[in-house]
């Protein structure tokens, strides 16, 4: 019966990796940059200089600071403002040609003491786009995510049988065992397994969030059904208002109904994250895990009233919370290096088990399927005739 359960596992190890491999490697080669992201664009002269002006500065209201960005693109419709740091230094506009429109879209940078636009940043062009859009959807859209979602299931599935293999193959060797004296195959092996069971945790939380983050525009989708949907509910035969309340009037509602919170980003009326009706003001705590959980405050933009604020269903927080840990972008650079050693350890796993399969079966071309125990040997630690 253990035997027959180890061919099992084997099988189910073996395919699920070949399947994935590809992928894997091309989503760890592009994930190397994504880690440095912001470092690589203050390298390549992208960042934004702000100049430094005294603490005591007023800052300007956002009404001037959208006006300022407005009078750029008179055309265009505001989507989303939305600052990349704590500080309040600089607020970010992003305009389209519709408010829910994906390309053509304008982003400014405003000065939020001055109202000066101090840079119009492209972020659809470039090596950075490059790797970002391979790595989340494969210039693919939709399908392209959920693809890469099912690759990253495969991996997962891959990991937990390699685990199951791992056992057996254990009562043979010390831990850590890497026979170099060996067959070129068996040191490959050992390596392989060393490697990929020192890195099995990291490997698991990667994988894991990277097939949450996959599913991220049906997780917004069924928000906006289940949640978003019920606040604006009162307001769904209304007509949407003709002429905008002050952005600023509606800040503050905001920020009085959640003293204890900042404001993260604002959602334009008929974005995803609003409605045809309400200014989405998405409030965020201050520690690195509070900082990533948005809590949504609705302001009425014809009056800015305050209409309703809910907690994030669970469903939403767990996509907000992967999204961060899958690039390990929120403990600053000594976590980032530690993402990049972790990227590089898996990349070696994966080729390595690419490897002793290539060169099983190059060595034989005729599978011997009547003794899949024997054939898959490297995979279970049946290595006894070369140690």
């Amino acid at each position: 019966m253990l035997l027959k359960s180890l061919k099992t596992w084997s099988w189910l190890h073996k395919w699920s990796s070949l399947i994935c491999t590809a992928f894997l490697l091309m989503l760890c080669i592009t994930g190397i940059p994504l880690i440095f992201y912001e470092e690589i664009n203050d390298w390549s002269g992208k960042k934004v200089n702000v100049p430094d002006l005294p603490d005591n500065v007023k800052l300007a209201s956002m009404d001037a600071i959208l006006a300022s960005a407005k009078a750029l693109y008179p055309d265009l419709a505001v989507q989303y403002v939305f600052r990349d740091s704590d500080e309040d230094k600089t607020w970010t506009v992003s305009l389209g040609r519709t408010p829910t429109s994906e390309d053509g879209i304008k982003q400014v940078v405003v000065d939020s003491r001055t109202v000066k636009v101090l840079a119009q940043p492209k972020f659809d062009e470039g090596f950075m786009y490059i790797m970002l859009k391979l790595h989340v959807d494969l210039f693919a859209g939709l399908f392209g995510k959920l693809f890469l979602g099912f690759m990253g299931l495969l991996f997962v599935i891959a990991l937990v049988s390699g685990v199951v293999l791992y056992a057996p193959f254990m009562r043979r060797l010390d831990f850590g065992t890497i026979r170099k004296g060996r067959t070129p195959k068996l040191k490959r092996l050992d390596t392989h397994n060393f490697i990929g069971i020192t890195s099995l945790l990291w490997m698991l939380v990667v994988g894991v969030t990277g097939i949450i983050n996959a599913w991220s525009d049906l997780v917004i989708k069924y928000w906006q059904f289940d949640q978003m949907s019920a606040m604006t509910a009162p307001y769904k035969a209304l007509p949407p208002p003709k002429k905008l309340a002050s952005l600023q009037a509606s800040v503050l509602a905001a920020q009085a109904r959640e003293p204890d919170m900042r404001l993260g980003f604002i959602a334009f009326p008929g974005t995803d994250f609003s409605s045809p009706h309400h200014y989405g003001m998405f409030m965020r705590g201050d520690s690195p895990l509070t900082s990533r959980l948005f809590k949504p405050v609705l302001v009425y933009a014809q009056t800015a009233k305050l209409t309703d604020s809910r907690e994030v269903p669970w469903y939403l927080a767990t996509l907000l919370i992967s999204q961060p840990l899958h690039f390990g972008d929120y403990g600053g650079l000594p976590l980032k290096i530690i993402w990049l050693v972790l990227d590089l350890m898996t990349i070696i796993v994966l080729w390595t088990g690419l490897m002793l399969w290539w060169k099983k079966h190059a060595d034989k071309p005729i599978a011997l399927e009547s003794s899949m125990i024997r054939t898959d040997s490297y995979l279970i630690g049946d290595s006894g005739s070369e140690s």
